[in-house]
């Protein structure tokens, strides 16, 4: 029996080798590129008989830079070279809540739900879709406190039909009284989203904004008021058009085109255009410089049932606590800019990783040393005349005293002594976040609109970590103790039973170590 198993594996072994083996010639090999092939060639040297590549090639720095070319009426035109089928390109405007003192507020929140609705060429929001489609396009539009943005990613052979649908969303929308009723219905339901839903962050930005800056520029209202809803109408917007949808007040950014075909587009569909409202000019535009105020808004709210359910998030309080910083305009901002990372933070419960900011101060000195603190972000917020640098916190009501003195003792210690190996880390983290940030078209086009349209010139990422890198331990304390010497905006959400008074909490930022005043009640 053991014979007769011995003799068929050895015939098995026998036909596998002869499958193996060809039929013609020496036994088969495998020539591996560390063989005697080529003996004694180093990595660095192309292999002889193999044919040259040919690499991709950029004439200096002319590929990268952002052009810009201003036409007879004003409208800028920008655009930045990129490589693929599809281009992005889109119409940005100054205009936004910060223009609205003179009139009803809540206006950019209507004309951001109205965009791409019917126009002189297009008898409804379907048929610019379809017409979208035909080039694999998707359109957008994003309204925030001083820029409208209306915004199409499509295949770069479409771009013609693109820039032409784009003149006539902006400059020829039909308003009928049906979309009007239909936004207001869309911007009711949002209101009320923003107060129930758990994240209250866009609610708390909105309340820090009407403190700091009160009833002035960025801290109009970005929300439409719900008092408003009913009154705004045609005429409404209308008169509001024609002071700030002008074309010295537009750039017309695109990312993967050619451009001279776009501002070629620009000419035939922008220049000299006829807009729904008239063509008389501007009359009434509000040039105000923000003027910082410092505050606190207060909203008193139970926030036990915010977030039902199997898990449901528990009854927090929340804080924001802000200084005044400097505009985009400013030397200051990189500074302010690696400032904010170097503070970072983030939830309690946020997953740790590389790049996660997990060495940051408010994740080390906060997060990781008070296990009751649910949240303690950074936040930056920069315009063309001022900023705002912002730390969000969440607590149990029953310790929003102890946490609002956490958050002004890292404040104070903003302006202390830095340390060079968290200061290399944060620009380290602000530089990758820059450049994979800018790995998207659609944040190129931003990035191109809004420099273009705030400095008529675009600075290039390269230039921009140049910045990055020159920023040292002293600029940091020199902008920290600057900020400091200002009044604190604050605003507050949720059960506020102990919350220290706005003056304790302006009396703890001017002390060298941040703590509150001690207050003693004889009833709690």
């Amino acid at each position: 029996m053991a014979t007769a198993v011995w003799a068929a594996a050895r015939l098995l072994r026998g036909s596998a080798a002869r499958c193996a083996r060809p039929r013609f010639g020496p036994p088969a090999h495998r020539q591996f590129s560390s063989g005697a092939t080529y003996p004694n060639i180093p990595l660095s040297s192309p292999l002889p008989g193999v044919p040259k590549p040919v690499f991709a090639t950029v004439d200096g720095q002319e590929k990268f830079e952002t052009k810009v070319t201003t036409l007879d009426n004003g409208l800028r035109v920008a655009s930045q070279n990129k490589f693929g089928q599809f281009c992005t390109v889109g119409i940005l405007i100054n205009s936004g809540s910060r223009y609205e003192a003179k009139y009803l507020s809540g206006i950019a929140h209507f004309l951001e739900k109205l965009a791409f609705s019917s126009t002189a060429r297009f008898d409804s929001k379907d048929e610019i879709l379809l017409t979208l489609e035909k080039h694999g396009g998707i359109c957008d539009c994003q309204t925030s406190r001083d820029t409208t943005m209306y915004a199409v990613s499509a295949d770069s052979k479409g771009l013609d039909t693109v820039v032409g649908l784009l003149a006539d969303v902006v400059l020829h929308p039909c308003l009928t009284d049906e979309e009007i009723g239909m936004t207001r219905m869309a911007v009711q339901f949002e209101l009320e989203d923003l107060n129930m839903r758990p994240d209250p962050e866009p609610l708390l930005t909105e309340m820090i904004h009407e403190a700091a800056f009160r009833e002035n520029t960025v801290g109009l209202h970005r929300f439409c008021p719900a008092e408003n809803i009913a009154k705004i109408d045609r005429e409404v917007l209308h008169s509001y058009l024609k002071n700030y949808y002008t074309p010295d007040r537009m750039v017309l950014a695109g990312v993967g085109v050619e451009h001279e075909h776009l501002v070629e587009c620009a000419r035939k569909y922008l220049l000299g255009a006829q807009p729904a409202w008239g063509a008389a000019g501007a009359v009434d535009v509000d040039r105000s410089v923000a003027q910082y105020t410092g505050g606190i808004i207060k909203v008193e709210r139970d926030m036990s049932n915010v977030s039902l359910g199997p898990t449901p998030i528990p009854e927090l309080t929340h804080i924001m606590v802000g200084l005044e910083s400097c505009s985009f305009l400013e030397d200051d901002f990189i500074p302010f800019a690696v400032l904010n990372m170097m503070m970072g933070g983030g939830g309690s419960f946020s997953a740790g990783g590389p790049g996660k900011g997990m060495f940051s101060r408010l994740y080390l000195n906060v997060l990781n040393r008070h296990h009751w603190m649910y949240n303690a972000t950074s936040y930056h917020h920069s315009y063309e005349d001022t900023g705002l640098l912002c730390i969000h916190a969440s607590a149990d009501p029953r310790q929003v005293r102890e946490m609002v003195e956490i958050i002004t003792k890292e404040f104070i210690l903003m302006g202390r002594t830095v340390d060079l190996v968290e200061l290399e880390r944060a620009k380290t983290q602000l530089m990758s976040m820059l450049m994979m940030n800018l790995e998207s078209r659609p944040v190129i086009f931003e990035d191109v609109g809004r420099q273009v349209l705030a400095t008529h010139s675009r600075k290039l990422p390269h230039e921009l970590c140049t910045l990055i890198r020159n920023v040292k331990p002293e600029d940091i304390k020199r902008v920290a103790s600057k900020m400091l010497r200002g009044k604190p905006a604050v605003a507050a959400l949720g059960d506020l039973t102990d919350l220290p008074t706005y003056e304790h909490i302006q009396a703890a930022l001017a002390s060298r170590d941040g703590r509150l005043p001690r207050s003693y009640r004889l009833f709690r």
